[in-house]
């Protein structure tokens, strides 16, 4: 059946009661199986290996990408190819639904291995054991789940909010499942044909893995431009480009990250890279300001004005807009109908009620014994997740975006007030508050296809713990076996990790003052602060129309070039073929336009899992 909606003047003129009972009557489903045995098994299998990717892109990049709709189709293909060999049925439209949910939570619980697990590594110096990270990501993952439900009937039920990439999930699996499954088919076809080119150009890149197939020749080089070094050596201020990590990778799985970002990402990258590496990096290295060439050094300075313009763009964005805090709030004063019609089916609010002073006790508990937090201290961020998590949601369910990293920051503020000079503190309360807040979001988005689809809520609560268990059981374990306990590999040119710098400079700021930094750095940060509210405000008149974006601009100075370069290219590359693509009868319409989500996500998922398979292979034959 097609998908019901109420209109916006039912969503603005109906009680919330009546919603519920509407919804009841025409969009619910009843006991059509969805989470089963097999959907649940296949949600944790599938959201283990795809947490992969999310763990790769963060360390490259600092982002987590959503692995519903990868999922959703893999799933699907998966269940539809038992059923034509007689090895099973397919999977029902709610199964698909409540395995996506356990994928993308298991996708979204690597957040704090890129942050502020590896910050707070990084400030002490020594690595945190596995069986402190396990427990930690876990017990914020569900305090996340707990502070997401009371707000779901305000920002779901009642407010109806669309929740955008939730909102595709959904329409994806209508589409699927209530099609001929000609488009499904192809669906996969473009998800498998992207992950195979990616995952083939992954190994031909790897010169171990070519020696050992006995197939040199058919290599690829790392970088494309190491043809070029053959002949002459390009540079600039008598520095080489490849010592200022202007270079270009032979991987797609940037391009694919780039091309689900949009080309206003892609140009704000691409400007940032150059002003970073084509122009400060060369002459602060040969003004000898920056000591030693390549990414690690190079960062050492640029990260100051690349925070600063993060810090400052992402709060004056989210401050700019009243008629998002205001409704934040306002969701505070509960529904207008008082009877609830979805008792039976809805995740009980005693459940939080309890839940969240528990499990909240034990995050307390963990942060003082792990990371040596006052107990004070930790219980005060909590009261915070909650205010956070409203305004999280709220953003979320209207863009898509997640302000994590601006609460994240939020917090370091704070702390910074209240706990002076001390980093870890500062660094792992403001985990608390990102982590916590990213979950309660990403738990509503997840929500929205089955409130489109009329699936049990109550069922894609613990669908969502399923995917944090199965995420940590593969993610954790794959994270250690990387950085092997050195935490010296992180910001290195194979572990950038920028989300987790970013972290720790802000705690370093915070710490030590701007007169611990050189001169440059700096007038870095004052000019990186400024230009950050500058291009944010000069977004808010134009309506977004403005063609930079501080956040992402200032990205560039915490990422590898060959990165930046490969993001921006494949944002350019989807752009122009949208433009030129017009016929939506052409093969390429439909392969680079209307699935270009599906194959870019096909490219990362195939790039990544081979790129972490093949970076465990060479870190454990070196052992």
């Amino acid at each position: 059946m097609a998908i019901q909606q109420l209109t916006p003047e039912q969503v603005r003129d109906w009680t919330l009661e009546r919603k519920d009972r509407w919804w009841r009557e025409n969009v619910y489903r009843g006991d059509m199986p969805q989470l089963t045995l097999r959907s649940a098994l296949t949600g944790m299998l599938l959201g283990g290996v795809l947490s992969l990717t999310n763990l790769y892109v963060g360390i490259r990049t600092g982002w987590t990408l959503g692995v519903g709709i990868t999922s959703v189709i893999l799933a699907y293909s998966i269940f539809k190819l038992f059923d034509r060999i007689g090895l099973g049925s397919e999977m029902t439209i709610l199964e698909n639904n409540a395995m996506q949910s356990i994928a993308t939570a298991a996708g979204y619980m690597t957040a704090p291995l890129v942050a502020s697990i590896p910050a707070y590594m990084l400030v002490t110096g020594r690595p945190l054991p596995a069986w402190h990270v396990a427990p930690w990501i876990v017990c914020v993952a569900v305090l996340g789940v707990l502070f997401a439900f009371p707000l779901k009937k305000r920002f779901i039920n009642d407010e109806q909010m669309p929740f955008p990439e939730g909102y595709a999930a959904g329409v994806v699996m209508e589409n699927l499942h209530t099609g001929s499954g000609v488009e499904g088919l192809f669906k996969a076809k473009v998800l498998g044909a992207g992950a195979g080119l990616s995952a083939l150009i992954q190994v031909l890149r790897s010169e171990k893995v070519m020696h050992a197939l006995r197939a040199p020749f058919l290599a690829l080089p790392e970088y494309l431009d190491a043809v070029v070094y053959r002949f002459f050596t390009p540079a600039i201020a008598g520095v080489p480009l490849r010592d200022l990590d202007v270079r270009l990778d032979s991987s797609i799985v940037m391009m694919g990250t780039g091309g689900l970002m949009g080309v206003k990402g892609g140009a704000s990258l691409l400007v940032g890279g150059i002003v970073n590496y084509l122009v400060l990096a060369p002459w602060l290295v040969k003004a000898g300001i920056i000591h030693g060439t390549g990414f690690r050094h190079i960062t050492t300075w640029s990260l100051w004005w690349g925070v600063a313009m993060m810090t400052t763009a992402s709060l004056f964005s989210f401050f700019s807009k009243p008629a998002v805090l205001l409704e934040a709030f306002r969701s505070l004063g509960g529904g207008r109908g008082k009877k609830d019609v979805l008792e039976d089916i809805e995740l009980p609010l005693r459940v939080s009620a309890w839940g969240i002073p528990v499990v909240g006790t034990f995050v307390v508990l963990m942060a003082g014994w792990f990371f040596g937090i006052r107990w004070w201290m930790a219980a005060l961020a909590i009261p915070l997740v909650f205010v956070f998590s409203i305004i999280a949601v709220t953003s979320t369910g209207l863009t898509a975006i997640t302000p994590g990293s601006a609460m994240g920051k939020l917090t370091q503020l704070v702390f910074g007030a209240i706990a002076p000079g001390n980093m870890t503190t500062n660094l792992m309360t403001a985990g608390i508050t990102s982590d916590v807040t990213l979950n309660a979001s990403n738990l509503l988005m997840d929500i929205k296809p089955g409130y489109m689809l009329g699936a049990k809520p109550r069922q894609q609560a613990l669908g969502h713990v399923l995917g944090v268990f199965a995420g940590v059981s593969v993610a954790v374990p794959v994270y250690y076996l990387l950085f092997g306990g050195n935490v010296t590999v992180f910001t290195s040119d194979a572990m950038p990790m920028p989300n987790a710098q970013v972290f720790r400079a802000v705690a370093e700021l915070l710490a030590r003052g701007l007169s611990s930094l050189h001169p440059t750095a700096r007038w870095a940060v004052l000019v990186g602060a400024v230009l950050g509210i500058a291009i944010e405000w000069a977004n808010l008149r134009a309506r977004r129309g403005f063609p930079l974006s501080g956040v992402t601009l200032g990205l560039a100075a915490v990422v590898p070039f060959p990165d930046v370069f490969a993001m921006a290219i494949g944002s350019f590359l989807f752009w122009a073929l949208e433009k030129r693509l017009h016929d939506p009868s052409r093969w390429a319409h439909r392969v680079f336009v209307e699935n270009r989500e599906t194959l870019c996500a096909g490219v990362i998922a195939g790039g990544s899992i081979i790129g972490i398979t093949l970076i465990l292979v060479e870190t454990l034959a070196l052992r």
